[in-house]
């Protein structure tokens, strides 16, 4: 343990394993969400709560990714991308990474409470069912991304409930657009890292095959995720509604993933599966994007 701790002297050193044990580039995504769904849902900003809905997002997100390293040190150690990671790496001790997941958590909930306790609630929830249920199931089930999917689904109607205080209909529906989407996301994602999964033990795709059954579950939850993100433009959400202009904006993303979608049905072919998953990340970015603008922009010209 000394000389693991010892290594994490040099700062840099400190830097690039802490951001590689809480997912840095994840983490970021989960913030974006974050912010874009306390944008949708604040009536005046409040500067300081996006600062501790940013921080603080990160601090879960990256807790539970230490926590779920932690877990998975053996079975990481077992796949080309993740045996570089500093636990199965020997650069860091369960121990240490446990300190750091911890100090993490407890910040992550100080910071969500200062906004309101209920956003601190479900930052909490998200945490535990992470850590407790999806972790062990991935290796157990494919209904693991079923389970995962619900701590990912958080973030985006975190940042509604940290800006109203409460939930209701407008954060339900963020989080069921980020439910679906996440299903053709690492379905994606699972096809296309298949072989190195299957290293690890993890049970990633639904048939547990690269086959014709998960490719066409890929197609119908890309359907529904177009579905579901257009809801608001019929105004039976609440607050959250959008205009027919983005509605056929975000249609238009939503049938160019759906085309990579049936491109992998079609081919089967890894490279596809590759292009879906990285047109899944363009999908719910610029959708979160296209939500935030047609706020603004009608309340821009109601002015």
């Amino acid at each position: 343990m000394s000389k693991s701790i010892t290594t994490h002297r040099s700062l840099p050193n400190f830097i690039a394993d802490f951001k590689s044990i809480t997912k840095f580039r994840l983490a970021v995504s989960v913030v974006f969400s974050s912010v874009a769904g306390y944008l949708l849902g604040v009536e005046q900003i409040n500067l300081w709560h996006i600062i501790y809905l940013a921080l603080g997002g990160y601090a879960m997100v990256g807790a539970s990714n230490a926590y779920n390293q932690i877990i998975e040190k053996d079975l990481d150690a077992k796949m080309d991308r993740t045996k570089s990671r500093p636990l199965p790496a020997g650069r860091m001790s369960k121990t240490y990474a446990f300190i750091i997941a911890s100090i993490l958590t407890l910040i992550g909930i100080y910071l969500l409470y200062i906004i309101n306790p209920i956003t601190a609630m479900f930052g909490a929830i998200s945490i535990f069912i992470y850590t407790s249920l999806y972790t062990p199931l991935k290796t157990k089930t494919p209904l693991a991304v079923f389970v995962g999917a619900i701590p990912g689904a958080i973030p985006f109607m975190l940042g509604w409930v940290a800006a109203s205080g409460n939930f209701g209909i407008e954060p339900g529906t963020l989080f069921m657009i980020q439910f679906f989407w996440q299903f053709p996301h690492f379905w994606a994602l699972g096809w296309w890292l298949y072989d190195d999964y299957k290293k690890g033990g993890f049970f990633m795709l639904p048939t547990g095959k690269r086959d014709k059954g998960t490719a066409v579950q890929i197609i119908l939850y890309t359907i529904w995720t177009i579905i579901v993100s257009l809801i608001p433009v019929l105004g039976v959400t609440g607050d959250f509604y959008i205009t027919p202009i983005s509605a056929i904006i975000i249609f238009a993303l939503g049938i160019y993933m759906l085309l990579k979608a049936i491109k992998l049905f079609k081919t089967k072919q890894v490279k596809a599966s590759k292009q879906l998953m990285l047109a899944s990340v363009t999908y719910i970015t610029l959708i979160q994007i296209v939500y935030v603008a047609d706020k603004y922009v009608r309340s821009w010209m109601e002015i």
